[in-house]
C-alpha cells in the first residue's frame, strides 16, 4: 500500500532534507487539495507529520489534520508533537485514524506499552528513525534526529514483544528526502525476523522502479513523498506499478 506524505510546517506543505530544519523545501500547494488530489489518485491512506509539534514537542497543528481527515475522506496516521495521551486522544477523536509515536517509543517503552493497551494496537504506530554505523547496525534517533541513542533499534524493537504492537514505521534518516531508493536490506530483515509485524517504509523513493524494489520485498505500506511533489511521478503510477 502507498502511503503519500504531507509535512506540514505554519499549515504549509514542506519536505526536509535527513531531517534537517535547515533544509526546507516549501511547496506552493493547500495541504487539503493536496490531499484530495492523492484520493482522486487512488489513494486510501496518507500520512501526515506536524513538523512544527515534532520540532517543539507539541501537537500544534491538530484542527488541520483533522480538516484534511475529515474533508479529503482519506484515512489518514499522524505524528509529530504527540507525548502524551490526551494529545492522542484528541488526535484521534479529530477523525484521524492513527497516532504515529516517535522518539518516546525508545525513551519511554513502560508508557508506550501502556498507551498500546489503553488504546489498541490499531491506533499507534511506532516510529523508529534510525542511522546505520560502519558496521551497518541501526540505533534509533530521536528528538526530531537530533540525537542518537546507544541501544541498537533491534534491542527497542525487542521490548515491545508481547504487547500486541502491530504496525511500525521505520526510516533510514540517511536516505530520507535524498530520493537514492529505500534500505531494502534493513526492511527485509526487519520483515524476515518480524514477521508479525506491519511494517512501513519510509525514505528514499525517488523513482518508479524504487518503488518497485520494496513493492517486492511486501511490506504493509510504503511512503512516498518527496518524489511526488518533485514530480518524478505520480502518485497513480506507484500505486499501480
Amino acid at each position: 500500500m502507498i502511503f503519500p506524505a504531507i509535512d506540514l510546517m505554519n499549515g504549509k506543505c514542506v519536505r526536509l532534507l535527513k531531517g534537517r530544519f535547515d533544509a526546507k523545501t516549501e511547496y506552493d500547494a493547500n495541504p487539503i487539495d493536496v490531499a484530495h488530489g492523492f484520493a482522486d489518485a487512488g489513494a486510501e491512506w496518507m500520512h501526515v507529520v506536524d513538523l512544527d509539534g515534532a520540532k517543539t514537542g507539541h501537537s500544534s497543528q491538530a484542527a488541520l489534520i483533522g480538516d484534511i481527515a475529515k474533508q479529503s475522506g482519506l484515512k489518514v496516521q499522524t505524528g509529530g508533537g504527540s507525548r502524551d495521551i490526551g494529545t492522542i486522544r484528541r488526535l484521534l477523536d479529530t477523525g484521524v485514524e492513527r497516532v504515529v509515536i516517535g522518539s518516546l517509543a525508545v525513551t519511554q517503552p513502560i508508557m508506550v506499552r501502556r498507551w498500546l493497551d489503553e488504546l489498541g494496537p490499531d491506533k499507534l504506530v511506532l516510529a523508529f528513525d534510525v542511522n546505520l554505523d560502519d558496521n551497518g547496525v541501526a540505533y534509533p534517533a530521536i528528538k526530531g534526529w537530533t540525537e542518537e541513542t546507544e541501544t541498537p533499534f533491534f534491542e527497542v524493537l525487542d521490548g515491545y514483544s508481547g504487547t500486541g504492537l502491530r504496525t511500525i514505521l521505520v526510516t533510514d534518516i540517511g536516505r530520507d528526502g535524498a530520493e537514492t531508493g529505500g534500505n531494502t536490506k534493513l526492511y527485509q530483515t526487519i520483515l524476515k525476523n518480524y514477521p508479525t509485524l506491519d511494517l512501513i517504509t519510509s525514505g528514499g523513493v525517488g523513482t518508479l522502479d524504487h518503488v518497485r524494489d520494496l513493492k517486492a520485498l511486501n511490506p504493509y505500506g510504503i511512503i512516498i513523498g518527496r518524489a511526488l511533489y518533485e514530480g518524478n511521478f505520480g502518485l497513480a503510477e506507484a500505486i499501480q506499478c
